[in-house]
C-alpha cells in the first residue's frame, strides 16, 4: 500500500499506511466473535493498513452504560498484544467525550479531566507515551482557547508523542497550530461523499501540513437507494472500473489532497481488504471531476 505521513521533523515522521481503521465498532458484546476481530486486525495489517483509531469513549453503550468507557481501548490493546503486533501500529486515541447510563455522549474538556484521560488511556492501552493523542470534540462548557492551553500542557508533559483535533472548524484549527505548534499533527472531522462541509478544514490543514483523518468516510454509501439516488456517479464510476463504491469513494478521497487518510471502520476482514484496497485504485481527473459534482 502506498502509505502518508503523520508528524513533523520535531515529533518524528510516521509512515502509514493511505488508508486507516476506525475501531468504533469493535466490540465483544456477542455480535463479534474475539476471533473475528483478530482476523480483521490480521487482514488489516496484512493490507498494509498501519493506522488504527480508537478513543476512550468508545465501547457498546447499551450493554455497559457509563462502564463503555474505555472498553475500545482494553480491547484493541489485548488484540494486539495477542498477535503480537505492536510495533507494526500506529494506535490513536482520544479524549473529551464521556459516557453516560444508557449509553449517551456527554463532553468534558475540563482540565482535570483532560488530563486524567491521558492517564486512564495509558493504563488502558499498556504503553509509556501515546503515539498520537487527539481531542475527541469541542465542549460548549469550556473555551476552546482554555482547551489549547491543557492540550499543550499535555504534549509537554510527555505522555503523548504527538496531539491531534477532531471535530474542529478552521479557526479552532489555526489557533491551536499558532499554540501548539509542532506538537500538533492531526484534525480528524466527518467526509465523506454525504457529508462534504469539511472540505475547508482540509484545505487548512493541507496549508499547515497536517493530516487530515475523515471519520465515517464511507457515509451514504451503505444503503443501495441512497447510493443510486444520492450518489449515482459513485456506483457508476465503481460499475465501470469493477470495484465497489466504497473503494472509489476513499480512493476519491485520497485523491482530494496528499495529506487525506480515511479511517474507515471494519468488523469483519473481507470489509478492510476491501478499503485498503483504495490505496491502489487511481482516478482519473474527469473520474474526480465527476464525483466532486455528484
Amino acid at each position: 500500500m502506498q502509505t502518508r505521513t503523520i508528524g513533523n521533523d520535531t515529533t518524528g515522521r510516521i509512515e502509514v499506511g493511505a488508508i486507516g481503521l476506525g475501531l468504533m465498532t469493535f466490540d465483544q458484546t456477542g455480535t463479534q466473535p474475539r476471533e473475528q476481530l483478530l482476523d480483521t486486525v490480521r487482514a488489516a495489517l496484512d493490507a498494509g493498513v498501519t493506522l488504527f483509531d480508537t478513543a476512550d469513549a468508545y465501547g457498546p453503550g447499551d450493554e455497559l452504560g457509563a462502564d463503555a468507557q474505555g472498553a475500545n481501548e482494553r480491547l484493541i490493546a489485548s488484540l494486539l498484544d495477542e498477535l503480537g503486533v505492536r510495533d507494526q501500529v500506529l494506535l490513536a486515541t482520544k479524549g473529551g467525550h464521556v459516557r453516560t447510563d444508557g449509553g449517551g455522549w456527554d463532553t468534558d474538556s475540563s482540565p482535570d479531566h483532560l488530563r486524567a484521560a491521558v492517564d486512564a488511556s495509558l493504563e488502558r492501552l499498556g504503553v509509556e507515551q501515546i503515539a498520537l493523542w487527539q481531542h475527541h470534540r469541542p465542549d460548549p462548557d469550556v473555551d476552546y482557547a482554555d482547551v489549547i492551553g491543557t492540550l499543550g500542557e499535555i504534549a509537554a508533559a510527555g505522555k503523548v508523542r504527538m496531539i491531534g483535533l477532531s471535530n474542529a472548524d478552521p479557526d479552532q484549527i489555526r489557533a491551536a497550530h499558532d499554540a501548539l505548534g509542532s506538537h500538533l499533527v492531526s484534525v480528524q472531522n466527518q467526509f465523506s461523499p454525504k457529508f462534504r462541509s469539511s472540505q475547508k478544514e482540509i484545505d487548512v490543514c493541507t496549508e499547515l501540513g497536517l493530516a487530515f483523518l475523515p471519520w465515517s468516510p464511507l457515509g451514504g454509501l451503505a444503503d443501495a437507494k441512497e447510493l443510486a439516488e444520492k450518489h449515482p456517479a459513485f456506483a457508476e464510476v465503481a460499475a465501470a472500473r469493477g470495484v465497489s463504491a466504497q473503494q472509489v469513494a476513499l480512493a476519491w478521497e485520497l485523491a482530494q489532497s496528499p495529506v487525506v487518510i480515511p479511517i474507515p471502520g471494519a468488523k469483519r476482514p473481507q470489509s478492510i481488504r476491501d478499503s485498503a484496497a483504495a490505496a491502489s485504485l487511481d482516478l482519473t481527473a474527469d473520474e474526480i471531476d465527476r464525483l466532486d459534482r455528484d
